[in-house]
């Protein structure tokens, strides 16, 4: 399942929940990190960005 986020430079971005490694609080918003030294910053609070990706991690009923 992938989850949508506003990048930094306002475009939609896409994450998949199961690859993220790190996320942190940045001064443009959150850094969300995979593997391999990739990273995405978006504007959402970190806060938001971990209830989000975890919703998308639980199991589904």
């Amino acid at each position: 399942m992938l989850v949508m986020f506003v990048g930094t430079d306002r475009t939609e971005t896409a994450v998949n929940p199961s690859q993220v490694t790190f996320v942190s609080s940045v001064r443009d918003g959150t850094r969300i990190r995979f593997g391999e030294g990739r990273s995405v910053t978006v504007t959402e609070p970190i806060a938001e960005v971990l209830d989000t990706l975890n919703r998308a991690l639980r199991p589904h009923d």
